[in-house]
């Protein structure tokens, strides 16, 4: 086994304060691994950076257009999403157009992300719902599939036709037969994978648009939409948000937990994907933008990058003090 390699640094003036170790593999719409850093055999589990993986079957399986589903429908089945009114409202609005309600997600409920909706919380001392759990669009997805097959209501059941569904759609993309799961913190199953399986799955998704097949099909239609609505799969102030927005629509970036992104290029039809060993946000948003500044997909001067990417720190008053740089070799 390959040990992971610096990816972000920490500096303190001219110290090196802390060092991030990850893993992150590139590839291609064939599959082929075109650089890699750390180990590409690594094992681990890619949460919530597979959401498009795990909507597949949504579209391919015919449930979407049977409901009609929407653009901003296909991306919020895509998104961790900050749980503002653009978000929950319209999810709201999804389970109505089943027939649901909030009571027959999995999710469990969450506080918002966003500020907004979280004071609105706190001042009128409220209790979070399910709307606001970031997975929520990912749930209304699968209750779409669950409806759609005549399943029954405990759709994140690993032995559910909807899990199975995703497992298999996992499976073909990743190019590998899982070697098990997680259950991720919405309660549904979080299929392991080996970082290149998961560079392997963005590259497929990278070249779909090209490729005739049902799946195929499904897939380009879920990159356009996260593509086309970069507020619904995250949220403001968010890193996936804000450089999809600084790469003018050239890349899908989503984030997971523990410190996972993933990225999809369709234009250069190449995938990424990144894992941060320890889980830190900031390494991984540090990282991810480094490699796409690295593929042309995004200017390193832009204030989004720069939010990310050789990020100044400061002490309270103010004094310049260290940074946030991408370790060498990411940029090289």
């Amino acid at each position: 086994m390959v040990a992971p390699v610096p990816m972000a640094e920490i500096w303190r003036g001219d110290f090196l304060e802390s060092l991030h170790l990850g893993h992150a593999v590139i590839c291609d719409d064939r599959g082929r691994v075109v650089e890699s850093w750390g180990d590409p055999a690594a094992v681990i589990l890619p949460r919530s950076s597979v959401k498009m993986i795990q909507a597949l079957p949504l579209v391919a399986s015919g449930a979407a257009a049977a409901r009609g589903l929407t653009s901003e429908q296909l991306a919020l089945a895509c998104a961790s999403h900050n749980g503002a009114e653009i978000h929950t409202t319209r999810v709201d609005a999804w389970l109505a157009q089943l027939g649901l309600s909030e009571d027959d997600l999995r999710c469990g409920p969450q506080m918002p992300d966003d500020r907004p909706a979280r004071t609105a919380i706190i001042k009128t001392d409220a209790s979070p719902c399910q709307l606001h759990n970031n997975c929520s669009g990912k749930h209304a997805g699968f209750l779409t599939l669950a409806q759609h097959l005549g399943a029954g209501p405990e759709y994140v059941d690993p032995d559910h036709p909807v899990q199975l569904a995703a497992r298999d759609a996992f499976e073909e993309v990743t190019g590998a037969p899982s070697p098990g799961f997680g259950i991720d913190g919405c309660s549904a199953p979080n299929f392991a994978c080996t970082m290149e399986g998961l560079g392997r799955a963005m590259g497929w998704f990278a070249g779909a648009a090209t490729r005739g097949g049902t799946l195929d099909k499904a897939g380009a239609a879920l990159t356009d939409a996260m593509r086309a609505h970069p507020d619904l799969v995250a949220g403001e102030t968010r890193a996936c948000t804000e450089l999809m927005r600084a790469t003018g629509g050239r890349a899908a970036i989503k984030t997971g937990a523990e410190g996972v992104y993933t990225a999809i290029l369709p234009d250069q039809k190449l995938g990424i994907a990144l894992k941060i060993a320890d889980g830190t946000t900031r390494a991984s948003e540090c990282a991810i933008a480094a490699l796409l500044v690295r593929l042309g997909a995004l200017d390193p001067e832009h204030p989004a990058t720069r939010r990310r990417m050789n990020v100044e720190l400061f002490s309270r008053r103010g004094i310049p003090c260290g940074a946030i740089r991408p370790a060498a070799g990411l940029l090289a």
